[in-house]
C-alpha cells in the first residue's frame, strides 16, 4: 500500500493518485509494498529502493548509505508495545532532494499520529526534511513514553518484591511466578526500546552528515541536535532501566532462595528429632533370638520411653546452648 502526501496550506494532505499529484508529492509512505508499487515508487523516484533482506542487515552500510543522490537511513522500532509484546522491525527512511519516501512492514505508532497531526495543524513539515525530522521527533516521544510507562509498572513490581509476603506457600508460590514474569516481559520492552534508541543515534549522526552536505537550513540542523541529545538521553534512561529490572530479577531470586531455605531448615530439624527415636527404634526391631529386654515385662515402655528421651534431649541441649550464648553476648564488653 502506499499513501502518499502533498502540502496543502501549510498542511499535509494525503493524495488522491501518487503519479497524478506526482510533482506535488513530498512524503510517500510504503507499508508492505507489493513489486508493483515497488516499481512505481522507483520509476517515480529514480532510485532503487531497498527490499526487506537488505533492511533487515545489521552492517552500518547497509543502513546507512547514499546512491544516486538519494540518502537511506534505517532504523529498528517498535509496534504493538501497549500490550508487553513489542514487534521490532526496520524502517527505511530514503531522502531524495526534496522528498522522502518511508518503507515499513509493521506499524508503529508514530506513522499513525504523526500524519494526523500535521493534516490538522501547520507544523512546518513543507519538504522532505522537515517531515523527516518531524517524523522523527514523534517516534523518538513515543519511545519515551513507551520507558516512562515501562518505569511506572518497574516501581510497582519493585513494590510487590519488598512489601510483606503472603502467609500460604501456595500463594507465595503463584506471586514468584507472577513476578518473574513481568519482570520477563518489562525487560523485553527495555531491551527492545535500547535497540531502537541505538539504531536511531545511528541515524541521527548520519543525518547531520548529510544536513551538513546539502547546506540544510540554520533550524533544521538546530533540530537534528536537539534530536541526538533526546535519544542519547532516553538511551541512558533505557539502560538505567535495564540495570534496575536486573536488580529485580536477582532480589526475586533471592528471594526464592530464603523461601527454598527454610523449607529445607524445616526438614532439617525434623530429621535432627527424629534420628536417635528412629535409631532406638531400628535396634529393637532387629530379628536376634538374644536380645536381654526381649521377655522383659518393662521392655516395650522402656523402648518408647528411651525414643521419647532420644527426642526431647537434643532440643532441650540446643536451647541450652542457645541461652547460653545469649547470656555470654550480654555480659561481654
Amino acid at each position: 500500500m502506499i499513501k502518499a502526501f502533498v502540502v496543502d496550506n501549510d498542511r499535509l494532505r494525503v493524495a488522491d493518485d501518487l503519479l497524478a499529484e506526482g510533482d506535488r508529492v513530498v512524503w510517500a509512505d510504503l507499508i508492505n509494498p507489493t513489486k508493483e508499487e515497488e516499481a512505481t515508487i522507483e520509476s517515480w523516484l529514480g532510485v532503487a529502493i531497498p527490499t526487506r533482506e537488505e533492511m533487515e542487515e545489521i552492517e552500518i552500510s547497509s543502513r546507512l548509505y547514499i546512491e544516486d543522490g538519494a540518502y537511506f537511513m534505517t532504523a529498528t522500532l517498535p509496534a504493538q508495545t501497549e500490550v508487553d509484546d513489542p514487534l521490532m522491525s526496520p524502517v527505511t527512511f530514503a531522502l531524495a532532494g526534496n522528498r522522502l519516501i518511508t518503507i515499513r512492514y509493521h506499524e508503529p505508532k508514530a506513522f499513525k499520529t504523526f500524519p494526523l497531526r500535521a493534516e490538522k495543524v501547520a507544523t512546518g513539515c513543507t519538504s522532505g526534511d522537515t517531515i523527516l525530522i518531524g517524523l522523527l521527533e514523534a517516534i523518538v516521544d513515543r519511545l519515551a513514553d513507551i520507558l516512562e510507562r515501562a518505569g511506572r509498572d518497574i516501581e510497582a513490581i519493585s513494590r510487590d518484591i519488598f512489601q510483606a509476603r503472603s502467609t500460604k506457600v501456595s500463594k507465595r508460590n503463584r506471586d514468584f511466578q507472577e513476578l518473574l514474569k513481568a519482570i520477563g516481559r518489562k525487560e523485553d520492552i527495555a531491551s527492545s526500546v535500547r535497540d531502537s534508541l541505538i539504531s536511531l543515534q545511528r541515524l541521527a549522526g548520519f543525518l547531520a552528515h548529510v544536513a551538513t552536505q546539502t547546506k540544510m537550513s540554520k533550524d533544521v540542523r538546530a533540530r537534528i541536535k536537539t534530536l541526538s541529545r533526546d535519544v542519547l538521553s532516553l538511551a541512558d534512561h533505557a539502560t538505567f532501566l535495564s540495570q534496575k529490572i536486573s536488580f529485580l530479577l536477582d532480589a526475586t531470586l533471592g528471594m526464592i532462595s530464603i523461601e527454598q531455605n527454610a523449607i529445607i531448615k524445616i526438614f532439617s530439624v525434623a530429621a535432627v528429632i527424629f534420628l536417635p527415636p528412629t535409631l532406638v527404634a531400628s535396634i529393637y526391631g532387629m530379628n536376634f533370638d538374644i536380645i536381654p529386654e526381649l521377655k522383659w515385662e518393662f521392655g516395650y515402655p522402656f523402648a518408647i520411653g528411651l525414643m521419647i528421651l532420644s527426642a526431647i534431649q537434643p532440643s532441650g541441649i540446643s536451647d541450652a546452648a542457645a541461652g547460653s550464648d545469649r547470656s555470654r553476648r550480654r555480659w561481654l564488653p
